[in-house]
């Protein structure tokens, strides 16, 4: 009788994370959604005739949104909500969480089905919840090694327009113009700031919000740092160029020399694993005593937290900063 009803729960997790990941809006229409929200909502209220899909839509982002208010009272959501902004994501705090929640179910349930150890299933739990924000941390960071990427043109195409006689304005929309994404619509985005009378100021300071890129605070600061004090805005954009793309090649070279210790943690941490399976394969029930037997599953628990304790310290000998 448990056998199945694990499976039903397991089945409706499962079934209710691929529908919150397939019914998400794109990054596309994300802005466009954001922006229309509030004259939706109002020709709603004065509208006599409104379709049973279009109440159910609204229903659902006014339930994630309610979510996403509450969970804005604590510390992790304020923090999530950060981290959304960075990657960009289009799904909502609400949705990350209910994400968040589908996949630690379905994660523990499959980790007792295969193994009917409690600290398995409670390791697996753990693992299925924070699937949703390692997705969310690689997100940010292949974002925000493109913007960084493409930042240092970016900024000699705006110290080349100065020079060839355009404002300032001018220079960021020629940049949202040609530069690849991201930047382009960040870019895009403060010159639409401006063009609505926002200070220029806190439209860079804006962007140095959403983007967490050190590369961009440096860009910011030089500008800001020149609009109070004077100075040859070219010159400093050129310098300010030239910095930034000699620590992109030398945190490039670092990554290089580091290269080898971050493999070694890798095969180091999924060999035992690995060779687990394998040996389960080749021979089945090699390995069920230490399952079965407290005694092996006590080593099973010792032997999972040393290797993840060897990972940590590897990773944090390999992680230098520039």
């Amino acid at each position: 009788m448990v056998l199945p009803t694990l499976t039903f729960l397991l089945a409706l997790a499962l079934s209710f994370t691929i529908l919150m990941l397939g019914t998400r809006a794109t990054a596309s229409s994300k802005s466009a959604q954001v922006r229309l929200t509030t004259i939706r909502r109002s020709i709603q209220a004065k509208q006599s005739g409104t379709s049973g899909a279009e109440l159910e839509t609204a229903g659902e982002e006014e339930f994630f949104a309610r979510l996403g208010i509450v969970l804005e009272r604590y510390r992790f959501g304020k923090k999530l909500k950060v981290l959304l902004l960075h990657a960009d994501s289009s799904m909502s705090l609400g949705g990350i969480v209910l994400a968040s929640a589908g996949g630690a179910l379905g994660c523990g349930l499959l980790g007792y089905l295969f193994t009917h150890m409690l600290m398995v299933a409670g390791v697996a739990t753990v693992f299925g919840a924070l699937i949703p924000y390692v997705l969310l941390r690689r997100k940010r960071g292949r974002r925000l090694k493109a913007f960084n990427t493409a930042l240092p043109d970016a900024i000699d195409l705006m110290a080349r327009s100065l020079r060839a006689g355009h404002s300032m304005n001018s220079s960021i929309e020629l940049i949202a113009e040609q530069s690849p994404e991201p930047l382009a619509s960040e870019f895009v985005q403060v010159y639409k700031q401006q063009r609505l009378g926002l200070h220029f100021r806190e439209a860079l300071l804006e962007m140095g919000t959403r983007i967490p890129s050190k590369d961009l605070q440096f860009l910011i600061t030089a500008i800001l740092v020149q609009k109070e004090t004077g100075g040859d805005l070219t010159e400093i954009l050129d310098r300010t160029a030239h910095v930034i793309r000699e620590r992109i090649r030398i945190e490039g070279e670092v990554r290089t020399h580091t290269a080898q210790g971050r493999m070694t943690g890798w095969i180091l941490g999924l060999l035992p694993i690995i060779m687990l399976v394998l040996l389960n394969i080749i021979s089945p029930g090699y390995s069920s005593i230490l399952f079965h037997d407290p005694t092996g599953q006590k080593l099973l628990y010792a032997g999972g937290v040393l290797i993840v304790l060897g990972g940590l310290i590897i990773r944090k000998i390999v992680d230098v900063q520039v």
